[in-house]
C-alpha cells in the first residue's frame, strides 16, 4: 500500500537562474534560487519553505540567490499582537463601507481589468509592465491548493483583491491589486490589515509579507506593520 511522503526539506533540487536586473535596486543583479517544479509541494513543506524565506510566484517557490548582497530580507507579520496604528485605524474606518468575501477561482473578466489597471499606473518602471493577460494567468490566476482571493468590494464593484496562501501557522501575501482612484482609501494598506483579521479569526500567527528591501521604496509600506519579525541569518528576530 503506497502512501504519499512529503519530501525533505534539507535535500530538495533547487534551480539557479542567470543574473539578472534587480527589480529592487537600481544597478544591481540578481539571482534566484527555485524549487524544482516536479516535487508536489503540500502545505506542510510550503510552510517549511516559507519559514526558511522562500515565497511563491505562479508556479514557483524561489528564494534570492544573490552574490554579495543580501538585501531582500523575509518579513511577517505577529498576528496577536498586532494593534493598527492611527493612520491604519483611519484606513479602517474609511472603508467601513466595503465588503470583503473569500474565493476559491477568479472571474478573469472581472479581475484582468483591474490588475492591468493597477500594473500599467502603479509599475510602469518594472518588469511587470505591461500587463499582459498571459502574464497575469501565469502571475495571479494559477491557483494551488491552498489559494484563496480576498475580493473587496464597493456595492457590487470589486475594487481590491489580495491572493493569498494559506499555510499552516500563518498567511503568505502573495500579491495584491487595487483600484487607484480613490488614494484616500489607502486600498493597500487595507487588503493587509484585512489578511491580519483573516488571520487572526483562523488562528494563524503569521502573515507573511514576503521580502522587505530596507533601500526600496517600493518595499518601505511593509516597516509599518508592528511587530514585524525578519530573518536574519536563519533565525526570525522582531524588527526594531
Amino acid at each position: 500500500m503506497s502512501r504519499d511522503i512529503t519530501p525533505d526539506v534539507h535535500v530538495i533540487r533547487l534551480f539557479l537562474t542567470e543574473p539578472h536586473p534587480c527589480s529592487y535596486l537600481r544597478g544591481k543583479k540578481a539571482r534566484t534560487a527555485f524549487v524544482d517544479p516536479a516535487i508536489d509541494i503540500d502545505s506542510h513543506l510550503y510552510t517549511q519553505l516559507s519559514d526558511m524565506g522562500f515565497r511563491r510566484s505562479g508556479r514557483y517557490v524561489y528564494t534570492p540567490r544573490c552574490e554579495g548582497c543580501k538585501a531582500c530580507i523575509s518579513a511577517r507579520i505577529v498576528v496577536n499582537e498586532f494593534q493598527p496604528n492611527r493612520q491604519q485605524r483611519r484606513c479602517n474606518k474609511r472603508n467601513a463601507d466595503l465588503s470583503i468575501h473569500i474565493s476559491t477561482g477568479i472571474d478573469e473578466a472581472e479581475h484582468y481589468p483591474l490588475y492591468r489597471r493597477y500594473i500599467n499606473a502603479r509599475h510602469s518602471d518594472g518588469d511587470m509592465y505591461p500587463a499582459s493577460l498571459e502574464q497575469f494567468r501565469d502571475f495571479i490566476s494559477r491557483l494551488w491548493r491552498e489559494t484563496r482571493i480576498l475580493e473587496i468590494r464597493h456595492k457590487d464593484e470589486l475594487v481590491a483583491a489580495g491572493v493569498i496562501d494559506i499555510l499552516d501557522n500563518g498567511i503568505s501575501a502573495i500579491y495584491s491589486y487595487y483600484s487607484l482612484d480613490d488614494d484616500k482609501r489607502s486600498l493597500g494598506t487595507y487588503v493587509i490589515l484585512t489578511q491580519v483579521e483573516l488571520a487572526r479569526q483562523m488562528n494563524l500567527p503569521y502573515v507573511y509579507l514576503g521580502y522587505w528591501v530596507e533601500n526600496s521604496r517600493k518595499m518601505a509600506y511593509k516597516a509599518n506593520f508592528k511587530p514585524l519579525e525578519l530573518l536574519i541569518d536563519r533565525q526570525w528576530v522582531r524588527s526594531n
